[in-house]
């Protein structure tokens, strides 16, 4: 069995409560949520409210009702992006962010619906709040940017981008994909009005979970419009949230897991991000010391997540990290989905090999795979 380094694709493994959680849904109350009042629904809807409730806890949101659920964070960056935007709106977005944003606003941008402004980080990696101030007009609409960075895990300054944005009275959009479960996140703090959020990385629940922070007071378009279980009525989507945003039967075995994902995060996250952080400083000596490996995630350890980016002299990040898998090291190698980012390093012909932690990482695998790099550069 290998050693699993690719926690930033989706964590592994799940808690035991994780698994107990989804089996429940599926055998002692599956039953369609808020779609009737019999013993079994009113169980489902029970638990669909308890992990919504743990979320809002966890992120700090005001309300329960301020978060809803999504297949995964893509597809809440959609909803977000997406239900924001009118014809003729600026965006501002930076350079380093996901496919699940550069695609929403480049295929927007592509069809004249909108017109992007992409901005460039600093030398180091992190983006200058004062560029995204620059790239601002009249028009902007919205301000998009990664919590960190999912190639090299830079943690960047959103607190102080939302201050800007909040200062010019634009809406600004957080992708924590890479954040929400391996450190603080208080949405107030932030300054967003909207945090994407997937369910099965960091916050260690089952794979199509994810979710949405909308800031109470705003109203998105939707994506997709349908059953909600209430105001059946009326042949208009209702306005009132989380039903606005969460048409048909939502995936209560997944919402489920997430609320037990949830439940053991939330105790532990202070010990899971220190964990980290000592795990991918553990990462970046051991690869810096190796000679012909170049390293692009940050040396200082407070500013990243636990996401560590190299390469192996001049072999092809997909060949490194099937070679590592042959030698019993899960990681992953490529453009990871950003571009963007690739370009910026210098690395968009060859992508770099990703290894990423989790709760499950320990230093003596760290170490293994130190051993097997250098097998590799010999």
């Amino acid at each position: 069995m290998s050693v699993y380094l690719d926690h930033a694709a989706t964590s592994d493994p799940k808690p035991e409560a994780v698994l107990r959680a989804v089996t429940a849904a599926m055998t002692e109350y599956n039953a369609n949520p808020g779609r009737g009042g019999h013993p079994r629904a009113v169980a489902a809807a029970r638990q669909v409210l308890a992990t919504r409730t743990a979320l809002a806890k966890l992120i700090g949101a005001p309300d329960a009702m301020s978060v809803v659920f999504a297949f995964n964070c893509t597809d809440a960056l959609n909803l977000a992006i997406k239900g924001s935007l009118r014809v003729g709106d600026h965006v501002v977005a930076t350079r380093l962010e996901h496919n699940s944003v550069l695609r929403p606003l480049c295929g927007l941008a592509a069809r004249g619906r909108i017109r992007l402004t992409l901005v460039d980080p600093r030398p180091d990696g992190f983006v200058d709040p004062e560029d995204v101030a620059a790239a601002m007009n009249g028009s902007t609409a919205l301000v998009v940017c990664t919590h960190a960075s999912n190639v090299t895990g830079a943690i960047q300054p959103v607190a102080a981008i939302g201050q800007l944005a909040k200062s010019r009275g634009v809406r600004f959009l957080i992708d924590g994909a890479q954040a929400l479960g391996g450190m603080p996140v208080d949405v107030g703090a932030l300054g967003c009005d909207l945090y994407a959020f997937p369910g099965h990385k960091s916050l260690l629940g089952p794979q199509g979970t994810g979710g949405l922070y909308i800031r109470p007071g705003i109203t998105l378009g939707t994506l997709r419009e349908g059953g909600t279980g209430s105001a059946s009525d009326s042949l208009i989507q209702p306005m009132e949230r989380p039903e606005r945003y969460e048409a048909g039967t939502v995936n209560l075995p997944g919402i489920a897991g997430l609320g037990a994902g949830v439940e053991y995060v939330a105790p532990r996250l202070s010990q899971i991000m220190m964990r980290e952080r000592e795990l991918t400083s553990a990462l970046m000596e051991g690869l810096s010391a190796i000679p012909g490996i170049v390293v692009y995630s940050p040396a200082e350890e407070a500013a990243r997540a636990g996401i560590v980016a190299f390469n192996l002299g001049d072999l092809p990040s997909a060949q490194a990290a099937d070679a590592l898998a042959r030698k019993g090291y899960a990681v992953r190698g490529s453009l990871h989905c950003a571009p963007g980012a690739h370009r910026f390093l210098g690395t968009l012909t060859r992508g770099a090999v990703r290894a990423s932690v989790g709760p499950s990482t320990t230093f003596e695998e760290i170490e293994g795979f130190m051993d097997a790099v250098r097998q590799l550069t010999h």
